[in-house]
């Protein structure tokens, strides 16, 4: 049975500091030359296709034991290869996780949120929804709903400019990274509102966005 085992141990969905960003997009960085060497990629595919220790990934990727012992250890060094609650190797699927969120641009909200409408209620409303420039949950109170996903709108599309329904999923995505909104859903809100208007696929925010009036 293929090692599709992590270790996913519970974590909190914490923003990491900064010298622990440092160091995920720097192993990021490093990815590239990891998998550059031929021995190190096929043993990383014999972990992942079941593989539990060095001799059967010398077996499964047709290496002789020091090249797969070179090839392990240079894959557990970088944190993408590890030891199970089981004791046989597995993917780390977490640390790629941990990449793949150092490696996302965060939304330009990140910037902005603590700055859009000072201390008012606009403010108010936007910060508590929106932490980090991800959206935690929609309120429920549809005036404030309307609020959030004018801002965010307005963070993420530029007035006139024409999006593919691939790149707005992608910026929507952003926004719910561990959140309870679905970009799908978010997407369609802003579409509904007005926010973004749609045409043979093509996204794009008017100049002049204007919510629509709505009911809860």
């Amino acid at each position: 049975m293929p090692n599709d085992r992590s270790d996913t141990s519970a974590r909190a969905c914490e923003p990491p500091s900064e010298p622990a960003q440092a160091s995920a997009l720097a192993a990021l960085a490093a990815l590239p030359a990891l998998f550059a060497e031929e021995s190190r990629v096929r043993a990383f595919a014999a972990v992942a296709l079941g593989a539990g220790d060095t001799a059967q990934v010398a077996r499964a990727a047709g290496l002789c034991a020091k090249e797969a012992a070179g090839a392990l250890r240079r894959l557990r060094n970088q944190g993408v290869v590890t030891t199970g609650a089981d004791g046989e190797l597995v993917v780390a699927h977490e640390r790629f996780r941990e990449l793949a969120r150092a490696g996302r641009p965060a939304p330009q909200a990140v910037r902005d949120t603590g700055a859009a409408d000072g201390d008012g209620p606009v403010g108010i409303v936007v910060r508590t929804f929106v932490r980090d420039g991800r959206l935690v949950r929609l309120p429920a109170r549809w005036t404030r709903k309307k609020v959030v996903l004018r801002h965010i709108a307005e963070q993420t599309f530029a007035p006139g400019v024409e999006y593919p329904e691939r790149t707005v999923d992608e910026k929507l995505r952003a926004w719910c990274e561990d959140g309870e909104v679905d970009h799908v859903t978010l997407r369609r809100y802003l579409v509904d509102l007005g926010h973004l208007r749609r045409s043979d696929g093509i996204y794009s925010r008017p100049a002049a966005s204007a919510a629509r009036t709505g009911t809860a």
